[in-house]
Protein backbone atom coordinates (compact mmCIF):
# COMPACT_ATOMS: atom_id res chain seq x y z
CA UNK A 1 0.00 0.00 0.00
CA UNK A 2 2.93 2.21 0.67
CA UNK A 3 4.03 2.28 -3.23
CA UNK A 4 0.10 3.03 -3.93
CA UNK A 5 0.07 5.89 -1.48
CA UNK A 6 3.30 7.85 -1.90
CA UNK A 7 2.31 9.59 -5.19
CA UNK A 8 -0.64 11.20 -3.29
CA UNK A 9 1.93 11.94 -0.07
CA UNK A 10 3.82 13.81 -2.41
CA UNK A 11 0.23 15.36 -4.30
CA UNK A 12 -1.32 16.31 -1.27
CA UNK A 13 1.92 17.81 0.29
CA UNK A 14 2.99 19.94 -2.53
CA UNK A 15 -0.64 20.82 -3.04
CA UNK A 16 -0.73 22.34 1.03
CA UNK A 17 2.65 24.44 0.09
CA UNK A 18 0.80 26.52 -2.52
CA UNK A 19 -2.00 27.14 0.18
CA UNK A 20 0.04 30.15 1.70
CA UNK A 21 1.16 31.77 -1.25
CA UNK A 22 -2.88 31.48 -2.28
CA UNK A 23 -4.06 32.68 0.58
CA UNK A 24 -2.18 35.93 0.42
CA UNK A 25 -3.99 36.59 -2.52
CA UNK A 26 -5.95 39.62 -3.03
CA UNK A 27 -9.65 38.37 -3.52
CA UNK A 28 -11.30 40.93 -6.38
CA UNK A 29 -14.75 41.63 -6.79
CA UNK A 30 -16.52 41.38 -10.34
CA UNK A 31 -15.58 44.11 -12.14
CA UNK A 32 -18.45 47.30 -12.09
CA UNK A 33 -20.62 48.17 -14.95
CA UNK A 34 -23.07 50.04 -13.14
CA UNK A 35 -22.81 54.13 -13.56
CA UNK A 36 -20.80 55.58 -10.88
CA UNK A 37 -20.23 52.95 -8.94
CA UNK A 38 -17.75 53.20 -6.53
CA UNK A 39 -16.88 51.46 -3.47
CA UNK A 40 -18.90 52.24 -0.16
CA UNK A 41 -17.88 51.59 3.27
CA UNK A 42 -18.47 48.70 5.01
CA UNK A 43 -22.49 47.68 6.21
CA UNK A 44 -23.35 46.87 9.41
CA UNK A 45 -23.97 43.04 10.64
CA UNK A 46 -27.12 42.79 12.43
CA UNK A 47 -27.03 39.71 15.25
CA UNK A 48 -28.40 36.62 13.53
CA UNK A 49 -32.18 36.45 13.85
CA UNK A 50 -33.09 32.68 12.14
CA UNK A 51 -30.08 30.21 11.90
CA UNK A 52 -30.19 26.66 11.26
CA UNK A 53 -28.29 24.20 11.51
CA UNK A 54 -27.20 23.54 8.22
CA UNK A 55 -25.85 27.37 7.57
CA UNK A 56 -22.68 27.58 6.43
CA UNK A 57 -19.97 29.76 8.06
CA UNK A 58 -20.10 33.34 8.06
CA UNK A 59 -17.04 35.05 7.17
CA UNK A 60 -16.62 38.37 8.24
CA UNK A 61 -17.81 40.98 5.27
CA UNK A 62 -14.76 41.58 3.32
CA UNK A 63 -12.98 44.86 4.47
CA UNK A 64 -14.26 47.95 3.03
CA UNK A 65 -12.09 49.73 0.49
CA UNK A 66 -12.80 53.51 2.01
CA UNK A 67 -10.22 54.95 3.98
CA UNK A 68 -10.49 55.13 7.69
CA UNK A 69 -12.16 58.42 7.81
CA UNK A 70 -14.44 57.58 5.55
CA UNK A 71 -17.46 59.50 6.12
CA UNK A 72 -19.71 56.40 4.91
CA UNK A 73 -18.00 53.94 6.99
CA UNK A 74 -18.42 56.12 10.08
CA UNK A 75 -21.82 56.80 9.66
CA UNK A 76 -22.89 52.72 8.63
CA UNK A 77 -20.93 52.09 12.01
CA UNK A 78 -23.11 54.09 13.96
CA UNK A 79 -26.02 52.39 12.96
CA UNK A 80 -25.09 49.21 13.78
CA UNK A 81 -27.18 49.14 16.59
CA UNK A 82 -30.53 50.16 14.44
CA UNK A 83 -32.75 49.19 12.36
CA UNK A 84 -33.06 51.95 9.45
CA UNK A 85 -36.31 52.58 8.60
CA UNK A 86 -38.18 51.26 5.15
CA UNK A 87 -38.93 54.35 3.68
CA UNK A 88 -35.86 57.21 3.71
CA UNK A 89 -35.51 60.70 2.58
CA UNK A 90 -34.37 61.45 -0.94
CA UNK A 91 -33.37 63.93 -2.50
CA UNK A 92 -33.92 65.08 -6.01
CA UNK A 93 -29.90 64.07 -7.13
CA UNK A 94 -30.21 60.71 -5.86
CA UNK A 95 -33.55 59.45 -7.13
CA UNK A 96 -31.65 60.29 -10.55
CA UNK A 97 -29.14 58.46 -9.66
CA UNK A 98 -31.78 55.59 -8.75
CA UNK A 99 -33.21 55.90 -12.28
CA UNK A 100 -29.94 55.89 -13.69
CA UNK A 101 -29.41 52.15 -12.28
CA UNK A 102 -32.35 51.21 -12.80
CA UNK A 103 -31.96 52.01 -16.55
CA UNK A 104 -28.61 49.55 -16.78
CA UNK A 105 -29.84 46.88 -14.68
CA UNK A 106 -30.09 44.84 -17.34
CA UNK A 107 -26.27 44.44 -17.31
CA UNK A 108 -26.83 42.33 -13.44
CA UNK A 109 -28.93 40.22 -15.40
CA UNK A 110 -32.22 41.77 -13.86
CA UNK A 111 -34.98 43.51 -15.63
CA UNK A 112 -35.38 47.24 -15.51
CA UNK A 113 -38.61 47.10 -15.55
CA UNK A 114 -39.54 45.16 -12.85
CA UNK A 115 -37.99 48.62 -10.58
CA UNK A 116 -40.73 51.19 -12.66
CA UNK A 117 -38.42 53.71 -13.37
CA UNK A 118 -41.30 55.42 -14.79
CA UNK A 119 -43.07 56.09 -11.97
CA UNK A 120 -39.81 57.44 -10.19
CA UNK A 121 -39.22 59.69 -13.07
CA UNK A 122 -42.87 60.94 -12.22
CA UNK A 123 -41.73 61.23 -8.72
CA UNK A 124 -38.84 63.14 -9.28
CA UNK A 125 -40.50 65.70 -11.62
CA UNK A 126 -42.73 66.68 -8.28
CA UNK A 127 -39.67 66.76 -6.15
CA UNK A 128 -38.41 65.44 -2.80
CA UNK A 129 -41.32 64.80 -0.51
CA UNK A 130 -43.77 62.07 0.72
CA UNK A 131 -44.17 60.80 -2.90
CA UNK A 132 -40.66 60.96 -3.61
CA UNK A 133 -39.60 59.09 -0.51
CA UNK A 134 -42.13 56.52 -1.08
CA UNK A 135 -41.49 54.94 -4.70
CA UNK A 136 -37.91 56.18 -4.44
CA UNK A 137 -37.68 53.37 -1.03
CA UNK A 138 -39.38 51.42 -2.91
CA UNK A 139 -37.54 51.05 -5.77
CA UNK A 140 -34.35 51.28 -4.47
CA UNK A 141 -35.28 48.00 -1.48
CA UNK A 142 -36.65 45.94 -4.61
CA UNK A 143 -32.90 46.13 -5.88
CA UNK A 144 -31.43 45.35 -2.58
CA UNK A 145 -33.22 42.11 -2.70
CA UNK A 146 -32.69 41.19 -5.73
CA UNK A 147 -29.07 42.10 -6.18
CA UNK A 148 -28.57 40.47 -2.71
CA UNK A 149 -30.58 37.46 -2.19
CA UNK A 150 -31.42 36.74 -5.95
CA UNK A 151 -34.93 37.59 -8.18
CA UNK A 152 -35.93 33.44 -8.23
CA UNK A 153 -38.85 32.98 -5.67
CA UNK A 154 -38.15 29.23 -3.40
CA UNK A 155 -40.73 27.73 -5.08
CA UNK A 156 -38.79 28.05 -8.24
CA UNK A 157 -35.62 26.44 -6.38
CA UNK A 158 -35.87 22.87 -6.74
CA UNK A 159 -34.28 21.09 -3.48
CA UNK A 160 -32.32 24.23 -2.86
CA UNK A 161 -32.02 24.10 1.29
CA UNK A 162 -29.56 26.79 1.35
CA UNK A 163 -30.35 29.57 4.17
CA UNK A 164 -28.54 32.63 2.65
CA UNK A 165 -26.87 34.77 5.38
CA UNK A 166 -26.87 38.06 3.42
CA UNK A 167 -30.13 39.97 4.44
CA UNK A 168 -28.58 39.58 7.66
CA UNK A 169 -25.21 41.08 6.94
CA UNK A 170 -26.46 43.70 4.55
CA UNK A 171 -30.19 44.86 5.84
CA UNK A 172 -31.87 46.76 3.57
CA UNK A 173 -33.00 49.79 5.37
CA UNK A 174 -29.07 49.99 6.35
CA UNK A 175 -27.85 49.92 3.35
CA UNK A 176 -30.03 52.46 2.24
CA UNK A 177 -29.14 54.75 4.24
CA UNK A 178 -25.40 54.14 4.05
CA UNK A 179 -25.88 55.05 0.20
CA UNK A 180 -28.08 58.50 1.00
CA UNK A 181 -25.39 59.32 2.70
CA UNK A 182 -22.29 58.96 0.95
CA UNK A 183 -24.84 59.52 -2.54
CA UNK A 184 -22.87 56.34 -4.28
CA UNK A 185 -26.55 54.46 -4.96
CA UNK A 186 -24.82 52.76 -8.00
CA UNK A 187 -21.74 51.99 -5.67
CA UNK A 188 -24.07 50.30 -2.34
CA UNK A 189 -26.18 48.50 -4.78
CA UNK A 190 -23.17 46.79 -6.43
CA UNK A 191 -21.41 46.14 -3.27
CA UNK A 192 -24.04 43.44 -3.06
CA UNK A 193 -23.17 41.57 -5.89
CA UNK A 194 -21.34 38.28 -5.47
CA UNK A 195 -17.81 38.31 -4.89
CA UNK A 196 -16.98 34.84 -6.79
CA UNK A 197 -15.15 35.77 -10.62
CA UNK A 198 -17.88 33.17 -12.09
CA UNK A 199 -20.29 35.71 -11.82
CA UNK A 200 -17.90 38.23 -13.09
CA UNK A 201 -17.33 36.15 -15.94
CA UNK A 202 -21.37 35.41 -16.40
CA UNK A 203 -21.66 39.00 -16.64
CA UNK A 204 -19.13 39.39 -19.08
CA UNK A 205 -20.21 36.65 -21.19
CA UNK A 206 -24.18 38.33 -20.76
CA UNK A 207 -22.63 41.88 -22.42
CA UNK A 208 -21.54 39.81 -25.15
CA UNK A 209 -24.39 38.06 -26.32
CA UNK A 210 -26.52 39.97 -28.76
CA UNK A 211 -30.05 40.41 -27.30
CA UNK A 212 -31.06 38.11 -30.17
CA UNK A 213 -29.92 34.99 -28.83
CA UNK A 214 -32.62 35.02 -26.45
CA UNK A 215 -32.58 31.74 -24.99
CA UNK A 216 -29.09 31.84 -23.94
CA UNK A 217 -29.17 35.53 -22.49
CA UNK A 218 -31.49 33.94 -20.21
CA UNK A 219 -29.62 30.80 -19.42
CA UNK A 220 -27.04 33.29 -18.55
CA UNK A 221 -29.42 35.15 -16.60
CA UNK A 222 -30.46 32.09 -14.78
CA UNK A 223 -27.32 31.16 -13.20
CA UNK A 224 -25.92 35.08 -12.32
CA UNK A 225 -29.28 34.63 -10.21
CA UNK A 226 -27.72 31.14 -8.70
CA UNK A 227 -24.85 32.88 -7.90
CA UNK A 228 -27.10 35.47 -5.70
CA UNK A 229 -28.95 33.00 -3.74
CA UNK A 230 -25.70 32.13 -2.15
CA UNK A 231 -23.53 33.95 0.46
CA UNK A 232 -22.38 37.13 -1.30
CA UNK A 233 -18.66 35.84 0.35
CA UNK A 234 -18.11 31.82 0.30
CA UNK A 235 -15.21 32.35 2.57
CA UNK A 236 -11.49 31.81 1.78
CA UNK A 237 -11.40 28.53 1.79
CA UNK A 238 -13.58 26.33 0.95
CA UNK A 239 -15.39 22.97 -1.19
CA UNK A 240 -17.33 23.66 -4.31
CA UNK A 241 -18.75 21.05 -6.75
CA UNK A 242 -21.38 21.82 -9.70
CA UNK A 243 -23.47 18.47 -9.91
CA UNK A 244 -24.09 18.87 -13.30
CA UNK A 245 -19.80 19.33 -14.13
CA UNK A 246 -19.11 16.25 -12.33
CA UNK A 247 -16.52 18.07 -10.39
CA UNK A 248 -15.18 19.26 -7.18
CA UNK A 249 -12.87 22.24 -6.65
CA UNK A 250 -10.66 23.10 -3.69
CA UNK A 251 -10.13 26.51 -3.49
CA UNK A 252 -8.51 29.16 -1.47
CA UNK A 253 -9.28 32.55 -2.17
CA UNK A 254 -11.57 32.09 -5.38
CA UNK A 255 -8.20 29.89 -7.13
CA UNK A 256 -8.94 26.63 -7.98
CA UNK A 257 -6.22 24.54 -6.20
CA UNK A 258 -7.27 21.13 -7.11
CA UNK A 259 -10.09 19.59 -8.93
CA UNK A 260 -11.82 15.82 -8.74
CA UNK A 261 -13.96 13.77 -10.72
CA UNK A 262 -17.26 13.15 -8.94
CA UNK A 263 -20.22 10.98 -9.22
CA UNK A 264 -23.68 12.32 -8.29
CA UNK A 265 -27.24 11.28 -7.51
CA UNK A 266 -28.89 9.73 -10.61
CA UNK A 267 -32.11 11.80 -11.62
CA UNK A 268 -35.50 11.13 -9.54
CA UNK A 269 -35.86 10.59 -5.67
CA UNK A 270 -32.38 10.26 -5.56
CA UNK A 271 -30.92 13.18 -7.14
CA UNK A 272 -28.39 15.20 -5.21
CA UNK A 273 -29.93 18.46 -3.51
CA UNK A 274 -28.26 22.12 -3.45
CA UNK A 275 -26.49 22.60 0.00
CA UNK A 276 -24.01 24.62 2.09
CA UNK A 277 -22.52 22.84 4.98
CA UNK A 278 -19.82 22.56 7.11
CA UNK A 279 -16.96 19.57 7.03
CA UNK A 280 -15.51 19.37 10.74
CA UNK A 281 -13.38 16.93 9.65
CA UNK A 282 -12.34 13.90 7.45
CA UNK A 283 -12.61 10.28 8.57
CA UNK A 284 -10.11 7.33 7.25
CA UNK A 285 -11.09 3.99 6.95
CA UNK A 286 -14.64 4.65 7.44
CA UNK A 287 -17.30 1.61 8.59
CA UNK A 288 -20.94 1.84 6.93
CA UNK A 289 -24.35 1.03 8.50
CA UNK A 290 -26.23 -0.23 6.08
CA UNK A 291 -29.66 1.18 5.30
CA UNK A 292 -32.34 -0.62 5.83
CA UNK A 293 -33.83 -0.76 2.70
CA UNK A 294 -31.09 -3.35 1.48
CA UNK A 295 -30.86 -4.85 5.24
CA UNK A 296 -34.46 -5.75 5.04
CA UNK A 297 -35.84 -4.19 1.69
CA UNK A 298 -32.97 -6.26 -0.43
CA UNK A 299 -32.39 -9.48 2.45
CA UNK A 300 -29.22 -8.70 3.19
CA UNK A 301 -29.72 -8.85 6.78
CA UNK A 302 -30.63 -13.06 6.19
CA UNK A 303 -27.80 -13.20 4.34
CA UNK A 304 -25.23 -12.01 6.72
CA UNK A 305 -26.82 -13.94 9.80
CA UNK A 306 -27.31 -17.14 8.01
CA UNK A 307 -23.64 -16.62 5.96
CA UNK A 308 -21.45 -15.88 8.39
CA UNK A 309 -18.29 -16.90 6.28
CA UNK A 310 -19.31 -14.81 2.95
CA UNK A 311 -20.20 -12.13 5.68
CA UNK A 312 -16.62 -12.12 7.00
CA UNK A 313 -15.10 -12.15 3.45
CA UNK A 314 -17.09 -8.87 2.16
CA UNK A 315 -16.53 -7.54 5.97
CA UNK A 316 -20.02 -7.14 7.28
CA UNK A 317 -21.08 -7.38 10.85
CA UNK A 318 -24.76 -8.31 11.68
CA UNK A 319 -26.98 -8.45 14.65
CA UNK A 320 -30.20 -9.16 15.47
CA UNK A 321 -31.79 -7.67 18.62
CA UNK A 322 -33.29 -10.13 20.87
CA UNK A 323 -36.37 -8.14 22.05
CA UNK A 324 -37.63 -6.63 18.72
CA UNK A 325 -35.98 -8.88 15.76
CA UNK A 326 -34.12 -5.28 14.25
CA UNK A 327 -31.29 -6.64 12.05
CA UNK A 328 -28.33 -4.13 12.08
CA UNK A 329 -25.29 -4.69 9.37
CA UNK A 330 -21.96 -2.88 9.75
CA UNK A 331 -19.74 -3.31 6.84
CA UNK A 332 -15.86 -2.91 8.46
CA UNK A 333 -13.19 -0.29 7.20
CA UNK A 334 -11.53 -1.73 4.14
CA UNK A 335 -11.23 -1.52 0.54
CA UNK A 336 -14.03 -2.63 -0.17
CA UNK A 337 -15.91 -0.72 2.03
CA UNK A 338 -18.80 1.03 0.23
CA UNK A 339 -17.36 4.15 1.35
CA UNK A 340 -13.75 3.44 0.60
CA UNK A 341 -11.27 4.86 2.40
CA UNK A 342 -12.50 7.85 3.46
CA UNK A 343 -15.36 10.58 4.01
CA UNK A 344 -16.15 13.93 5.71
CA UNK A 345 -17.85 14.62 8.33
CA UNK A 346 -20.35 16.89 7.64
CA UNK A 347 -23.57 16.41 9.47
CA UNK A 348 -26.57 17.54 8.09
CA UNK A 349 -30.14 16.45 7.64
CA UNK A 350 -29.94 14.90 4.35
CA UNK A 351 -27.27 12.81 4.95
CA UNK A 352 -25.44 14.10 2.00
CA UNK A 353 -21.34 13.57 2.63
CA UNK A 354 -18.76 13.46 0.19
CA UNK A 355 -16.42 9.93 -0.14
CA UNK A 356 -14.46 7.84 -1.82
CA UNK A 357 -15.80 4.37 -3.35
CA UNK A 358 -14.36 0.73 -4.22
CA UNK A 359 -16.33 1.39 -7.90
CA UNK A 360 -13.22 3.89 -8.88
CA UNK A 361 -14.16 2.77 -12.91
CA UNK A 362 -16.99 4.49 -12.71
CA UNK A 363 -15.03 8.14 -12.89
CA UNK A 364 -14.38 7.17 -16.68
CA UNK A 365 -18.13 7.41 -17.61
CA UNK A 366 -19.09 10.89 -19.14
CA UNK A 367 -21.95 10.94 -17.74
CA UNK A 368 -21.62 10.49 -13.66
CA UNK A 369 -25.51 10.68 -12.04
CA UNK A 370 -24.89 7.31 -10.82
CA UNK A 371 -24.91 7.83 -7.10
CA UNK A 372 -27.84 7.43 -4.14
CA UNK A 373 -27.66 11.31 -4.07
CA UNK A 374 -24.27 11.51 -2.12
CA UNK A 375 -21.14 12.64 -3.68
CA UNK A 376 -18.53 10.60 -4.86
CA UNK A 377 -14.78 11.38 -5.25
CA UNK A 378 -12.00 10.82 -7.30
CA UNK A 379 -8.91 10.69 -5.12
CA UNK A 380 -10.36 10.74 -2.27
CA UNK A 381 -7.70 9.35 -0.35
CA UNK A 382 -5.22 12.32 -1.59
CA UNK A 383 -8.32 15.12 -0.65
CA UNK A 384 -9.00 13.37 2.60
CA UNK A 385 -4.84 13.58 3.15
CA UNK A 386 -4.55 17.41 2.12
CA UNK A 387 -7.56 18.54 4.28
CA UNK A 388 -5.58 16.48 7.10
CA UNK A 389 -2.58 18.81 6.75
CA UNK A 390 -5.01 21.88 6.23
CA UNK A 391 -6.66 21.18 9.60
CA UNK A 392 -2.83 21.29 11.43
CA UNK A 393 -2.48 24.56 9.16
CA UNK A 394 0.96 23.79 8.73
CA UNK A 395 3.71 26.95 8.71
CA UNK A 396 6.82 24.96 7.20
CA UNK A 397 8.04 22.43 4.33
CA UNK A 398 9.02 20.17 7.81
CA UNK A 399 5.62 21.05 9.38
CA UNK A 400 3.77 19.65 6.39
CA UNK A 401 6.12 16.92 5.65
CA UNK A 402 5.37 15.65 9.53
CA UNK A 403 1.56 16.30 8.97
CA UNK A 404 1.24 14.57 5.26
CA UNK A 405 3.18 11.14 6.77
CA UNK A 406 1.12 11.29 9.63
CA UNK A 407 -2.42 11.06 7.60
CA UNK A 408 -0.41 8.48 5.51
CA UNK A 409 -0.01 6.39 8.10
CA UNK A 410 -3.54 6.54 9.61
CA UNK A 411 -4.80 5.43 6.14
CA UNK A 412 -2.35 2.77 5.67
CA UNK A 413 -3.72 1.31 9.42
CA UNK A 414 -6.99 0.20 8.01
CA UNK A 415 -8.64 1.79 11.50
CA UNK A 416 -11.71 3.86 11.87
CA UNK A 417 -9.98 7.28 12.32
CA UNK A 418 -11.41 10.75 12.22
CA UNK A 419 -9.41 13.48 12.42
CA UNK A 420 -11.55 16.75 13.19
CA UNK A 421 -10.85 20.03 11.79
CA UNK A 422 -9.85 23.02 13.99
CA UNK A 423 -11.49 25.88 11.57
CA UNK A 424 -14.71 24.62 9.77
CA UNK A 425 -14.72 24.47 5.77
CA UNK A 426 -17.44 25.58 4.21
CA UNK A 427 -18.87 22.61 1.07
CA UNK A 428 -20.72 24.21 -1.51
CA UNK A 429 -22.33 21.55 -3.58
CA UNK A 430 -24.20 23.96 -6.57
CA UNK A 431 -26.23 23.26 -9.39
CA UNK A 432 -25.23 25.48 -12.73
CA UNK A 433 -25.80 25.07 -16.15
CA UNK A 434 -23.75 27.58 -17.30
CA UNK A 435 -20.38 29.09 -16.03
CA UNK A 436 -16.59 28.47 -16.43
CA UNK A 437 -15.46 24.96 -16.24
CA UNK A 438 -12.66 23.20 -14.51
CA UNK A 439 -10.29 24.75 -17.42
CA UNK A 440 -11.56 28.23 -17.08
CA UNK A 441 -13.43 28.09 -20.21
CA UNK A 442 -17.35 29.18 -20.10
CA UNK A 443 -19.50 26.23 -21.04
CA UNK A 444 -23.21 24.73 -20.50
CA UNK A 445 -24.06 21.72 -18.69
CA UNK A 446 -26.60 19.21 -18.70
CA UNK A 447 -29.71 19.63 -16.52
CA UNK A 448 -29.49 16.53 -15.15
CA UNK A 449 -32.20 17.16 -13.15
CA UNK A 450 -34.80 19.58 -15.18
CA UNK A 451 -33.90 22.22 -12.61
CA UNK A 452 -33.46 25.00 -15.24
CA UNK A 453 -36.86 25.20 -16.40
CA UNK A 454 -38.96 27.02 -13.51
CA UNK A 455 -35.95 29.47 -13.22
CA UNK A 456 -36.39 30.63 -16.31
CA UNK A 457 -40.28 30.57 -16.20
CA UNK A 458 -39.61 32.96 -13.02
CA UNK A 459 -37.83 35.85 -15.16
CA UNK A 460 -40.89 35.87 -17.31
CA UNK A 461 -43.34 36.20 -14.38
CA UNK A 462 -43.75 39.63 -12.62
CA UNK A 463 -41.52 40.25 -9.79
CA UNK A 464 -42.83 38.72 -6.71
CA UNK A 465 -42.46 40.70 -3.51
CA UNK A 466 -42.20 39.27 -0.08
CA UNK A 467 -40.39 36.08 -0.89
CA UNK A 468 -39.43 33.55 1.48
CA UNK A 469 -36.25 32.74 2.42
CA UNK A 470 -36.38 29.24 3.73
CA UNK A 471 -38.04 26.42 0.97
CA UNK A 472 -40.78 24.60 2.37
CA UNK A 473 -39.72 21.68 -0.12
CA UNK A 474 -39.01 17.92 1.76
CA UNK A 475 -35.56 16.96 1.79
CA UNK A 476 -35.20 14.08 -0.35
CA UNK A 477 -34.63 10.18 1.77
CA UNK A 478 -31.42 9.28 0.84
CA UNK A 479 -32.76 5.64 1.43
CA UNK A 480 -29.01 4.14 -0.09
CA UNK A 481 -25.87 5.97 -1.14
CA UNK A 482 -23.91 3.17 -1.03
CA UNK A 483 -25.15 0.06 -3.23
CA UNK A 484 -22.23 0.20 -5.52
CA UNK A 485 -22.95 0.40 -9.63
Amino acid sequence: MTSKLSPILLAAASLTALVPAAAAAQQRGPENLLPEAQAVGEYPVQPDTDVVASEPVRPAPPASVAAPGDPVRTIAKEVVQQFEPAVQPWTVENAEKLATVIAGIGAEGLDPADYDEAALRQAIVGGPGEQLDQVASRAFAWLVEDMRDGRTPMEARKQWFVVDPDPDRYRTGDVMAAALASGDIAGALQDLAPLHPDYAKLKAELAATPPDQRSKRKLIRANMDRWRWLARDLGNQYLMTNVPEFQLRLTVNDKILRTYKTIVGKPGRTATPQLAEIVEGVIFNPNWTVPQSIVKGEGLGARVLNNPGWARANGYKGWRDKETGFVTVVQQPGPGNSLGLMKLDMPNPHAIFLHDTPSRHLFNNADRALSHGCIRTERASELAITLAILAKNPRTDEERKIAAEEAVEILKSGEYTKVPFTTRMPVYITYFTMGTDIDGQMRTFKDLYGRDAPVLAALDEPRKANRARRTSEEAVEIIDDMKTT
